[in-house]
């Protein structure tokens, strides 16, 4: 969406770099989910009505959510109103929650799936870029057999190039070095 500053600010400053944290990690996994069959742009202009709609993507405060809320999100027109997305969410959390309360760290479980550290590709240009890898396969089969929904392996590759999970910035794109710089395998 080059033209649009929103977009352009995202590309420029957070699509890419590396995010370790497990709630910005479950924030942009939903949010992720919520874009299927949309444009991320869409997504990118009601993410902060998503954020208060959804106490700020805490996992804690989500898990507890509802009839009431779910009617509530459901009447909110600054997210995208889908009974199944909205559902997939509040199941997250839940699924997300229980990891935690058997040991199991969200943010290194993702990351396990790259070696714990970025993937550094070399994309020639945006055409060169894949929808999905094997990486990606995996993780999503992973993400469906704990119940995750909204995860098949198209939606969590973009998932792994927003989190900077995989450094998918063209070789000629000016944020492709600093983002290899940050760290990774080649």
């Amino acid at each position: 969406m080059a033209g649009d500053p929103l977009y352009e600010a995202y590309h420029d400053t957070e699509w890419g770099v590396p995010e370790y944290d497990p709630r910005a990690l479950w924030e942009k996994l939903v949010l992720d989910g919520f874009q299927a069959g949309l444009a991320w742009i869409t997504i990118l202009r009601k993410r902060e009505a998503f954020r208060a709609a959804f106490d700020n993507f805490d996992p804690e405060k989500v898990a507890l959510y509802g009839e009431a809320d779910r009617a509530r999100l459901m009447a909110d027109a600054g997210i995208v109103r889908s009974n199944a997305k909205i559902d997939a969410a509040i199941s997250g959390a839940r699924i997300n929650l229980d990891m935690g309360g058997r040991g199991e760290d969200f943010s290194k479980f993702l990351w396990d799936f790259v070696g714990g550290a970025p993937i550094q590709n070399r994309w020639g240009g945006v055409g060169d870029v894949p929808a999905q890898t094997p990486e990606a396969v995996e993780m999503a089969k992973a993400l469906k057999a704990k119940g995750f929904k909204f995860v098949g392996p198209v939606i969590v590759y973009a998932f792994m190039q927003a989190t900077g999970m995989v450094n998918d910035h063209t070789t000629d794109c000016f944020r492709h070095d600093p983002i290899r710089a940050l760290g990774g395998k080649t």
